[in-house]
């Protein structure tokens, strides 16, 4: 079951793309808005995490943290954001158990080994304020989902 709004945020701890360990309880009253893409290296998912990291200004100043999510691997991450650029952004790896946080969100797709394309705005309190799925060749607009933290 795909989690919605009004739901509290299934807590976790993953490593990010620097092997540093990422809670949501990290972040102290923030907003954090999980990006889940589907695998590294591929066209429409960095377009979505360069986007995370040119905004990064903007959603500081809505007191949101944005994190990329997906089931590569820490060296794959790591590799991925020194070549795309992306220097704050953290890019967590839900890689072993594999997909389990995807899973607990209730957006992992199991016949594919991956998660949906979502986003997913947690506010400071741990619920749930935002979900939308997208297709998986779609680039998620992340000046809706900018315009929403702003209302």
């Amino acid at each position: 079951m795909t989690i919605k709004v009004g739901d509290m945020a299934p807590a976790f701890a993953l490593k990010d793309n620097r092997n540093k360990n990422v809670s949501l309880s990290d972040f102290g009253g923030k907003r954090i808005l999980l990006s889940w893409h589907p695998l590294a290296w591929t066209g429409v998912c960095a377009d979505q995490m360069k986007a995370l990291e040119v905004s990064k200004d903007i959603l500081a100043g809505l007191n949101t943290v944005a994190l990329g999510i997906s089931v590569d691997s820490v060296p794959s991450k790591n590799a991925w954001a020194k070549d795309l650029k992306i220097a704050e952004t953290r890019l967590l790896s839900d890689f072993w158990p594999h997909g389990r946080v995807a899973g607990l969100y209730g957006i992992f797709r199991e016949s594919e080994g991956f998660s949906e394309r979502a986003t997913i705005v947690v506010d400071g309190s741990g619920m749930v304020v935002w979900v939308k799925i997208y297709d998986i060749p779609e680039l998620p607009d992340l000046d809706e989902v900018i315009a929403f933290l702003r209302g």
